[in-house]
């Protein structure tokens, strides 16, 4: 197998992206474009590193995609010559499974495929000599090619969120064309066949009065095209709030001993330690003595997860994404520090890992450094709980006969109902409360 990266991305890509030699050419393989995250469809090939008859050496980066959620380089196993480029720099909405380049394994073959093209399901080959073909070999490619497509369609692929989507609307998925890789049925697919479902009749309803809003001929627009992120992040937040039942919980957190903390581990580290820093670590601190809250919901259980990885929000040009600090209740607060900042800066360039993205537990957003004093967060599915934290602001308290001055933070818990009862977010605010306004049981 010549493709190293995608083993651990999808155990399926290299599957999809592999491998049709054709008669009439050297051996060769047909590179397909490959599935770079979970949830990727199509991709936009940014750069290729290499060019038509160069050599990509094992473990050297063959090209750069750019997904749903990053840029990705697709790295390979083997050494390979790139015989030719099917898709160049710039090309966008390449579906998953279409070619984008053909490799061989010695350069003298490279030549052959000067005038490769793929036109439809096949390229253009030298066609062979209408002598040299019988009606026999004919009959039984044909034989052949109707015993694979029948092998191929007896079983149905469907995406688990295809698969429910038609279960809810009382599609039978079976009768659905897909249009994924290897006709895997996709979301889209079961949208394309809710709208054609004949709709129930209803009691005829007095014409409404069409409100015309014109837009093209408007004057002082522009459209600004859809990312991958922000269609991906678009949709998934949609169905957050559509299928998952919100709750939220808001408390107010004393901020004055946390401010003092960081202060003094600032004066004495090279490493600064931000507010939100500290926030992550109260948090999954948190989500260890309250663990019913660092869960997400399946079809047949709640799933508890052991370790605490915290996703935190971070706005790039191109959309949200939201990198991990794995095992952060275990880290120092310097190490959380170093890591946030890192992962920060990689989100905005778009070139975060898929690993480095891909199975937080609890996530965080703070818009307390833009001055939000409190807001209400979507839940980042398949997560249970989100936090939404605000600024820090000073507020007049009573104390004792007279009056002083404190710092105070809001934050809201957002929650998913199926997993996370009432108490068990009060229970879980409680718990980061308390490491907010005595931060330093966070050291012990």
């Amino acid at each position: 197998m010549l493709f190293r990266g995608l083993r651990l991305i999808n155990p399926l890509a290299c599957r999809n992206s592999i491998i049709r030699r054709f008669s009439g050419f050297p051996d060769h393989e047909l590179l397909k474009m490959p599935a770079l995250s979970p949830t990727m469809s199509e991709g936009t090939i940014v750069k290729w590193n290499k060019k038509e008859g160069e050599k990509v050496k094992a473990g050297e980066t063959m090209f750069e995609v750019e997904t749903d959620k990053a840029v990705v380089g697709f790295e390979v196993q083997d050494d390979v010559f790139i015989a030719k480029i099917l898709e160049h720099e710039g090309a966008s909405k390449i579906p998953l499974g279409h070619p984008v380049a053909v490799l061989v394994s010695k350069s003298d073959r490279v030549a052959a495929f000067k005038e490769f093209k793929v036109s439809g399901a096949s390229p253009s080959a030298p066609a062979p000599s209408k002598a040299a073909e019988k009606p026999e070999e004919k009959k039984s490619e044909a034989s052949s090619s109707s015993e694979n497509k029948s092998a191929e369609h007896s079983r149905i692929f469907i995406s688990p969120l295809a698969k429910n989507m038609a279960k809810e609307a009382g599609l039978d998925f079976k009768a659905i064309a897909g249009t994924g890789p290897n006709g895997r049925i996709v979301k889209d697919d079961v949208l394309a066949a809710l709208e054609k479902k004949p709709a129930a009749p209803v009691a005829p309803a007095a014409p409404a009065a069409k409100v015309q809003v014109p837009t093209e001929d408007r004057a002082g627009f522009k459209d600004v095209p859809h990312s991958q992120m922000r269609k991906v992040t678009a949709a998934r937040l949609l169905e957050s709030k559509q299928k998952i039942p919100h709750f939220y919980l808001t408390s107010d957190c004393r901020m004055d001993k946390l401010m003092s903390l960081r202060k003094s581990l600032n004066d004495i580290s090279d490493v600064k330690v931000s507010v939100n820093d500290l926030v992550i670590k109260a948090a999954s601190l948190a989500c260890k003595k309250v663990p019913e809250a660092n869960a997400t919901w399946t079809d047949e259980a709640i799933r508890l997860f052991e370790n605490v990885d915290i996703s935190i929000a971070v706005q790039t040009p191109k959309g949200l994404i939201t990198p991990i600090i794995k095992n952060a209740h275990v880290k120092r607060l310097g190490e959380i520090a170093k890591e946030a900042k890192e992962l920060a800066n990689t989100a905005k360039e778009g070139k975060l890992k898929p690993e480095q993205f891909i199975g937080g537990t609890f996530t965080i957003s703070n818009l307390g450094m833009f001055g939000v004093k409190e807001f209400s967060a979507i839940i980042n599915p398949p997560q249970a709980c989100i936090l939404a934290v605000g600024a820090s602001e000073p507020r007049v308290v009573a104390a004792g006969e007279g009056f002083k001055v404190e710092s105070f933070m809001t934050v809201t818990l957002s929650c998913d109902h199926r997993v996370v009862d009432g108490a068990v977010g009060a229970n879980w605010l409680k718990a980061f409360r308390s490491y907010i306004e005595e931060p330093y049981t966070m050291l012990l």
